[in-house]
């Protein structure tokens, strides 16, 4: 018998775990390494989602584990008032990284930074009103979760006054079309800021976007669009926040992916990939917007503001990065993921797109045409799950089952190519399985 199955441990997990979304994969996962984790009896299950989109240099990479050792050691956790030379340094490299950008705050979590970059926009600004786009992720906390449109939006009472949102640009199901039938992004954007205009008391503080909407479906801003984007909200005083939590530091084959459209952003928010897995987040902005918000009073005082473990992490994340040149190698291995998740879009019909850029790309599971699939997408990520390929799904009112890839940085061809057989492999299987189904259902 699998040792996954061990009745006590599944037993204790149903008496004792709150559930805080979706289900959990049926293993028990007692180790990591690399682009692998692997289960109770030793099976290794390639992890096409970096863990939670944050595993930027694999699993258990060296540096990590040595810059752990050393810190903690030294200092892992100090009063908040107190500096140490990891944040600093910190600090300074990814201003270095970000021209423009020049104050840095270092915190714990993704949502914990859009807390503190809507409230340092509110401050400024002296408004209240937040824009975010449709099909957002930005957090599960106050106002990161408010400015949260894919999920988590019921049952909890009101979002914060001033929430408001524009529908998320899709060139697969364009709302708004070109003569070619291309998404025509301009008239769409110029709509949904009619719309907002009209909703606003006067009081627009900031607009928050993802360049690539990962929860959202793997929506990727179009070329232009973000620069149009920036010249609203400079037409109506608002600043834009940009959260790069699953784009920054190299996934998409830049550094981050605000530099491929030449716009920075008023401020920048940073997590998941800065500390490779471990609880690690930052907020950049000018030093004009930081000196504003000082004068007025910013107050962010957290318990793990400024902690010098995770900035020591940090630190060596961007050497890793610069030493074995993973942005191009995102860059290029991104090229070929692309290509070989292209090929099975030709092959098979249920795949209705892929789309991204770098490591960060989606499939879309679809029936006839672009009609939404959700049920075949559960099915071959079921499949993949099986043959020992972790994938993401998310499933979004009005698509189909959306697989989230984004393998960490230093994955190997050779996985690379394990990772695309393997999905081609389940969804084989899971259009086998649907054929059976739908025969059994006929007769």
């Amino acid at each position: 018998m699998s040792k996954n199955l061990e009745p006590g441990f599944w037993d204790s997990a149903r008496k004792h775990l709150i559930r805080y979304g979706g289900s959990f994969e049926p293993a028990i996962i007692e180790r990591a390494a690399g682009s692998f984790v692997y289960d109770a009896d030793d099976r290794p299950i390639l992890d096409f989602t970096s863990g939670q989109m944050s595993a930027l240099l694999g699993h258990a990479h060296p540096r990590i584990v040595s810059t752990v050792s050393r810190q903690v050691e030294r200092a892992a956790h100090l009063f908040s008032g107190m500096l140490s030379r990891p944040v600093v340094e910190l600090a300074e490299r990814l201003a270095a990284l970000a021209p423009g950008l020049d104050r840095v705050l270092l915190l714990s979590t993704g949502a914990e930074s859009n807390e503190a970059a809507i409230r340092m926009a509110k401050l400024v600004t002296g408004k209240h009103e937040i824009v975010a786009f449709s099909k957002s992720w930005h957090g599960m906390t106050g106002a990161a979760a408010s400015a949260t449109y894919s999920a988590g939006r019921k049952g909890y009472g009101p979002a914060a006054v001033g929430s408001l949102a524009i529908p998320a640009p899709n060139s697969f199901r364009p709302r708004f079309r070109n003569a070619d039938g291309s998404l025509d992004w301009l008239t769409e954007l110029n709509d949904a800021f009619d719309m907002i205009d009209s909703q606003s008391t006067g009081s627009l503080a900031a607009f928050v976007a993802e360049p690539i909407l990962s929860s959202g479906g793997i929506l990727e801003l179009p070329q232009g669009y973000l620069a149009a984007l920036h010249q609203k909200c400079r037409e109506r005083g608002m600043l834009l926040i940009l959260d790069e939590a699953q784009t920054g530091i190299g996934r998409t084959g830049d550094m981050f992916a605000f530099q491929k459209d030449g716009v920075t952003p008023d401020i920048l928010t940073l997590s998941k990939t800065i500390g490779a897995g471990l609880p690690l987040s930052a907020v950049m902005t000018t030093a004009e917007i930081e000196e504003a918000a000082h004068d007025k009073g910013f107050l962010f005082y957290t318990t793990h503001v400024s902690d010098p473990l995770p900035a020591a992490v940090g630190v060596a994340v961007l050497d890793v990065v610069e030493e074995e040149k993973l942005v191009d190698r995102a860059q290029r291995l991104g090229a070929k993921l692309f290509e070989g998740l292209s090929r099975l879009k030709q092959r098979y019909e249920c795949v209705g797109d892929v789309r991204g850029r770098g490591l960060l790309l989606g499939v879309e599971i679809v029936k006839d045409g672009k009609v939404p699939n959700h049920e075949l997408g559960a099915a071959i990520a079921a499949e993949a799950f099986r043959r020992g390929l972790s994938m993401n799904i998310v499933k979004l009112p009005g698509m189909g089952g959306v697989f989230r890839i984004a393998p960490p940085l230093t994955i190997s061809e050779e996985d690379l190519g394990l990772g695309l057989r393997i999905i081609s492999e389940s969804i084989e299987a899971g259009l086998a399985a649907n054929a059976s189904l739908t025969g059994i259902a006929a007769e």
